[in-house]
């Protein structure tokens, strides 16, 4: 494929097919499509470690994972991350896979939790990224960063600080700046859903209701930044203002598209995590009633044998 370059970037020339954007782009692999495939080979080679201690590990979670690191490669190692520097949809459709898919399935995958059960236990030399983990899961900055007083403002401020700012296209016309901005779209959704969804061990722990809050507070404000630009009359940002003229795109109407994604595309994960928050705080409450009736079962056998031992007792006096 014919390709330019686009602030230090390779970007093609040719206009965007659904063929063309998932064919793998060398040229513009980020760091995050490197870390994507080393992330999915080690989760691979520590589900193996586990396999072989005879511990089982559900298959879901892997699959999880997997489809984490390929939705990561998708938008950040192929073609689709050169079109994202020229038109606004691609970038958004990148942005809302970067901070919203992409977490939401590598948190499913647990990988703290298979970490701390495959990784070698000890003070030795060979136990050290263990405690380093556990040291950093109890740490004061750990404990934060994952406060919703932190998450809450940086999951809303990748939105409107970013984009109705210029700091936007000042990340986006430094090649460097563009993958601190890719980096802060993901590190952002795994902090935010991360104790949300709260399937590894955090270090602030919330009940269900606290967790339901949480995901709810920013929806408004996500859907009315999506509208927003779906309804802007002129441009947002200037990087997407000039998308080469043999394409016949309408930098306006992709904007407008770019809203669209932005306001539909963007709920879906969320009603899918609330629906995944709501299913565990029901069996949640399932198992506390068993609970409370197995509680209630041997009170009620206790009481019944003590009642009989002095039916007993008396029986014997007289």
């Amino acid at each position: 494929m014919d390709h330019g370059q686009h602030s230090g970037m390779w970007v093609p020339d040719e206009p965007p097919t659904w063929g063309r954007m998932f064919l793998p782009h060398l040229d513009g692999w980020s760091w995050l499509a490197v870390l994507s495939l080393l992330g999915a080979v080690g989760y691979l080679v520590a589900l193996v470690v586990l396999r072989r201690s005879g511990v089982a590990w559900p298959w879901w979670r892997t699959a999880s994972w997997v489809a984490g690191c390929a939705a990561l490669f998708a938008v950040t190692g192929t073609w689709l991350n050169g079109y994202s520097m020229v038109l606004f949809s691609v970038h958004m459709a990148q942005h809302m896979v970067l901070s919203m898919v992409a977490p939401i399935l590598l948190l499913l995958g647990a990988p703290v939790t298979l970490a701390l059960r495959t990784l070698p236990r000890g003070r030795r030399l060979a136990g050290v990224p263990r405690a380093l983990l556990l040291d950093a899961l109890h740490s004061r900055v750990a404990r934060v960063v994952s406060h919703p007083a932190f998450t809450l403002p940086l999951f809303l401020a990748s939105l409107y600080a970013v984009y109705f700012t210029p700091i936007f296209d000042a990340l986006m016309a430094d090649p460097l700046g563009h993958q601190f901005m890719l980096a802060h779209f993901t590190v952002t959704g795994l902090l935010f859903f991360g104790p949300i969804l709260a399937q590894d061990p955090w270090p602030r722990t919330a009940g269900h209701g606290g967790r339901m809050l949480e995901l709810l507070v920013p929806m408004p404000f996500h859907a009315f930044f999506g509208v927003a630009i779906l309804m802007a009359g002129s441009l947002v940002v200037e990087t997407f203002a000039d998308p080469p003229a043999g394409w016949g795109v309408d930098p306006l109407a992709d904007q407008k598209t770019a809203g669209s994604i932005a306001w539909s595309f963007g709920e879906i994960p969320t009603v899918f995590v609330m629906a995944l928050v709501l299913f565990a705080w029901m069996g949640s409450e399932q198992r506390k009633a068993r609970r409370l009736d197995r509680a209630a079962a041997r009170t009620e056998d206790a009481e019944l044998a003590a009642y009989n031992a002095r039916l007993k007792a008396l029986a014997e006096r007289s």
